[in-house]
């Protein structure tokens, strides 16, 4: 796989891809890291800023010029840690008019007094992976609709959410074009004719990614929550499946009970 993306002529498409391989693979550390810093340095030597090629690939310039050192570029010692910088709630199940509304995590924020920020990093096709792809009822490694974002709380990342559409029923609309849909993902999905029916939510404290702890500036051995949400139509198609990646530190998740139905 190396050698094959090692081939590729565009410099940024190059890291691009080593970053996608390194996440599906973790255990690809020193050769993809040494083929990343040669695509980085490539890209700079044609003239792309560090700002540019961080866009691409998803992170901050700080963590670029981190990739073009490598590891023989020791940073200094961080300060010990004193607790989460932000922390920002997270409601299970999160309430129909919130969901229903231009952005989630944008209205979730704001009623809490944070500031919130959210920048597009990927939209386009990807191989499924296993649990997405049992989710979506394609087989993994199928090509899907990626529409990938990070999200900021007063300017600290706690979020990347990835909504992931079958490329056989919304390829070639709204969805499947870059930048943000307006006025909504839900209201695109209802306006190509599906009707809400149900939705299945998981939610899964586990060690982060290598991809995940780069876009998140996650600190060493810090875990994340990853909250996964698949919703079906009524004729049970599944039209949605959000994947929504919590910094586990900067977060509080709060669980809502049925009315009427508790019990002591």
């Amino acid at each position: 796989m190396l050698r094959d993306i090692a081939t590729i002529a565009d410099p940024i498409e190059r890291a691009r891809a080593v970053s996608r391989a390194m996440t599906e693979q973790q255990g690809l550390t020193e050769e993809a890291a040494r083929i990343r810093r040669g695509a980085i340095a490539e890209a700079r030597e044609a003239g792309h800023s560090l700002e540019e090629i961080a866009r691409a690939l998803g992170v901050t310039p700080g963590r670029v010029s981190q990739m073009r050192k490598g590891p023989a570029a020791k940073a200094p010692a961080a300060p010990v840690s004193q607790g989460p910088k932000v922390i920002v709630q997270r409601a299970l199940p999160t309430d129909p008019a919130t969901r229903g509304s231009a952005s989630l995590f944008m209205t979730e924020a704001e009623r809490q007094g944070i500031r919130p920020g959210r920048r597009m990093l990927y939209v386009g096709l990807e191989p499924a992976s296993e649990h997405v792809a049992a989710c979506l009822r394609v087989n993994p490694g199928d090509e899907i609709i990626a529409r990938r974002k990070m999200m900021t709380a007063n300017d600290v990342t706690v979020r990347i959410a990835t909504s992931y559409f079958r490329a056989d029923l919304f390829g070639g609309t709204r969805i499947a074009e870059p930048e943000f849909v307006k006025p909504s993902l839900q209201a695109s999905i209802e306006a190509l004719g599906y009707t809400f029916g149900h939705a299945e939510e998981t939610l899964t404290a586990r060690p982060a990614t290598r991809f995940e702890a780069d876009t998140l500036e996650l600190d060493p051995g810090e875990w994340v929550v990853q909250v996964l949400r698949a919703s079906y139509s009524t004729e049970d198609t599944p039209v949605h499946t959000l994947e929504t990646i919590c910094a586990a530190t900067r977060h509080i998740f709060t669980i809502g009970q049925v009315g009427g139905l508790d019990e002591f």
